[in-house]
């Protein structure tokens, strides 16, 4: 059962939303919260998997919060559900760890995919999007130098990358590179550490903007139930 906590400062929408996730026999709405610093509280006493989360609420906004969910709470996937599609607000979602970004307008059951995905420990972009979210960082990769830490990856450290952008879970990276599942861990964490990335959805963004892999992946990777897993 996937455990939800919702966070919307609109009561209306939070009960709408709420019953719609209901009828969902594998996800369950634990909790519901009406600003960020209660999320905070919340997600602590509840231990949600996932968090839909709104940006603009009173007290602590949705990044805020996202932030410091993440720092005491890495392993819980926060997904961003607002109206707000301005580039600002994406990367400041996935630079404070949100694993997924949509829009209120989207179709219920890309909601649905995108908890589902996120659980599974994927990612999940809204695809109008996309595209704006690979030319900012490219031209922040860009603006910080085109090497930007790659020449230190070693070739093993550059086909987990490739892999993991391709939307590969550990599994399926351990049975192509001949390791174990648990090293493969391992070496996915001392990666993401010397990028400077917090998940694979940056992950995957590091190696489009550092032309590792073609820009179609990333469309496959989060616009779709991924088959990664971490």
């Amino acid at each position: 059962m996937i455990r939800v906590l919702l966070v919307d400062d609109h009561d209306l929408f939070r009960q709408g939303l709420a019953q719609l996730l209901q009828l969902e026999p594998d996800i369950a709405v634990v909790g519901e919260a009406g600003n960020g610093l209660e999320a905070q509280r919340l997600v602590k006493e509840l231990k949600p998997d996932v968090v839909l989360m709104d940006v603009h609420m009173p007290l602590v906004d949705g990044v805020a919060a996202t932030r410091e969910i993440l720092r005491e709470n890495p392993h819980v996937g926060i997904i961003i559900l607002t109206m707000f599609g301005e580039n600002a607000h994406v990367f400041q979602a996935i630079r404070a760890g949100a694993r997924g970004y949509l829009l209120k307008n989207s179709r219920a059951g890309e909601v649905i995919a995108a908890i589902r995905a996120v659980k599974a420990g994927a990612s999940q972009l809204d695809p109008n999007l996309t595209t704006e979210v690979l030319q900012e960082f490219r031209r922040l990769a860009e603006k910080a130098g085109v090497d930007d830490g790659i020449s230190s990856l070693t070739k093993t450290e550059l086909q987990l990358l490739r892999l993991v952008a391709a939307g590969y879970s550990n599994k399926q990276i351990a049975e192509k590179m001949c390791f174990a599942e648990s090293t493969v861990k391992n070496r996915l964490s001392v990666l993401f550490q010397k990028i400077e990335v917090q998940d694979r959805t940056q992950a995957a963004i590091y190696a489009l903007t550092h032309g590792l892999v073609p820009e179609q992946v990333l469309m496959n990777h989060t616009g779709a139930e991924s088959r990664t897993g971490v």
